[in-house]
Order: C-alpha cells, then structure tokens, then sequence
C-alpha cells in the first residue's frame, strides 16, 4: 500500500507512538482486505470534485470516483467549512436522482481549520472515513463531532 505521505508525517515521533499509530492503521488495512472498495465521490459545496483526501480515502477501503451517478457514498469536504457551514449550504445542491442521496448515504465532514496535517490527525481521518463507508464494520466514536451522515 502506498504510505509515502503518512511516512513523511511519522518522521521525528517517537517509536511507541510510530507503533501506536501503525496498529491502527494495520486493524483498519486488515478489516477492509476483504471487503469491496467502495465508490466515492469527495466534493465541495459547490459540488465540484475534491481530491484533497484521496489518499485516505484509498486506505480508508474507498475507491474515489469521478462520475456522482456511481458514488455509492458522497462526502461532501471543504477546507475551512465547519459542519455547520455544510449543513446550511449542502440541502440546497443536493439532487434527488443521485443513488447516493436515495440512499442516504451523503457525509458532511468537519474541516476543522485549525487541525495540523499531522500523524495522529491522518491515522483518525482515515479510520473516521473506513467507519463511514463500512459503516457497522469500524466505530471510532467520532461521528457527530468530526462527521455526520446527512439525511436529506
């Protein structure tokens, strides 16, 4: 699996915490080796394409997706929009037709723009992402605070 942006992000943490995080990972990577990669389409509030977290969105079990009719999620991603933010503008772009808005399986997702890109902030991305599109197979406990399902 390509980790180079996240080797680059362990650099200078101590080995426990390099270890730490690796498990994480690895419970995550092993959980989803048997499941299918799921289509998602990332996109802004303007409903423009985001790939922003296509890499962990990959080692997440999702396969990101260009065409919205084949999402089988939609996370909707915008740096510096709060779940408030999206939760106001989302509705409004929302269509009826795409399969993932019929089976409510849109997300609005947290940037919270004084987050650092660090280690520790990569590794819960990536498992709050694995517990969205596999949902019942990951709990982390952050849905609500860092994310929502939306329900339109």
């Amino acid at each position: 699996m390509q980790m180079s942006f996240l080797n680059d992000l362990f650099i200078g943490l101590d080995e426990a915490k390099q270890e730490e995080l690796q498990e994480r990972l690895d419970l995550v990577e092993h959980k989803i080796k048997f499941m299918d990669k799921v289509p998602v389409a990332c996109i802004d509030a303007s409903n423009s394409a985001v790939y922003l977290l296509s890499e962990e969105i990959a080692l997440a079990g999702g396969m990101l997706e260009a065409d919205i009719l084949s999402a089988v999620f939609i996370i909707y991603y915008q740096p510096g929009k709060m779940l408030n933010d999206l939760m106001r503008e989302v509705p409004s772009v929302l269509d009826a037709n795409w399969p993932a808005v019929k089976n409510n399986r849109i997300i609005l997702l947290n940037d919270d723009v004084e987050r650092e890109r660090t280690a520790e902030n990569a590794v819960s991305l990536i498992e709050d992402i694995a517990e969205m599109l596999h949902p019942g197979s990951f709990i982390f406990g952050h849905e609500g605070d860092k994310w929502i399902r939306f329900g339109a």
